[in-house]
């Protein structure tokens, strides 16, 4: 059975173009996923369909109200009998990683809240259970482009989505070192062989798999030693190392 990913938002008008392109849209035209959008202001109690109001305490901005927010999330909830993991999305959260989204796409069902003004009544938050996740350390308006980010991260993630089974297990933070650490990825190539004065790296054309997966592994940690070093902090005790049918090193160059 897909996977169910239900939107709540306050601008479904937003995702439509997201939902119907590139591997999001194919993995949904497949069947490997389900996406439903929401409005929340479908559940508001009130003709304007108003579902904010200013802050207690003072202060500028808006303040999502939770009794929409509720029956959005748990007539939602009933609309499938599988229990959904609850996302909020929110600068507050959780930071949104590889693992993470591993472990949302092995799940029959999830629920993306997307935040807005200056955030949900916490009344919402803590009654529904709502899990925060960020994607970055910065303020978008609100919780739609993350939602869309995640949408596209969890779709890929299906079988059968990207056409190779192993494409997702070489992507940057999947691949692992030796010792189970995320890595970024290493530099790719395609022809032609001369661009600029600019040439193709020599141990890629010569055909030795064993040499270009061990070129492959130091460029992949030396890069992420570069740009991302706290990715290679040492690991508690007991951490055991991804296998290496999963690290990237033991696919055949595809040139």
């Amino acid at each position: 059975m897909a996977i169910r990913l239900d939107i709540l938002t306050l601008f479904t008008e937003m995702f439509p173009a997201v939902l119907h392109a590139s591997m999001t849209g194919r993995a949904i035209s497949s069947g490997a996923v389900e996406v439903h959008t929401h409005d929340i202001r479908a559940w508001a109690d009130n003709k304007h369909q108003k579902v904010d109001d200013r802050p207690f305490g003072g202060g500028p901005g808006m303040v999502l109200m939770a009794g929409p927010v509720a029956d959005a999330v748990e007539a939602v909830q009933a609309m499938d009998a599988r229990p959904a993991r609850r996302i909020l999305l929110s600068p507050s959260g959780q930071p949104l990683t590889q693992r993470l989204v591993e472990d949302l796409a092995s799940s029959p069902r999830v629920m993306l809240v997307c935040g807005h003004y200056e955030g949900i009544d916490q009344r919402a938050i803590d009654s529904l259970d709502l899990e925060e996740v960020s994607i970055g350390d910065f303020v978008v308006s609100g919780g739609e482009l993350p939602a869309m980010l995640v949408v596209d991260a969890i779709a890929r993630l299906q079988p059968g989505v990207l056409g190779h089974e192993l494409s997702a297990a070489q992507d940057s933070f999947s691949l692992r070192d030796p010792q189970g650490r995320p890595l970024l990825d290493c530099p790719h190539y395609t022809r032609p062989r001369e661009w600029r004065g600019h040439s193709v790296p020599p141990v890629l054309l010569d055909g030795d798999h064993a040499a270009i997966a061990a070129w492959r592994l130091g460029q992949q940690v030396e890069r992420t030693r570069e740009r991302r070093p706290d990715l290679l902090e040492p690991r508690p005790l007991g951490h055991a190392p991804t296998s290496p049918r999963h690290n990237g090193l033991c696919t055949p160059c595809p040139c």
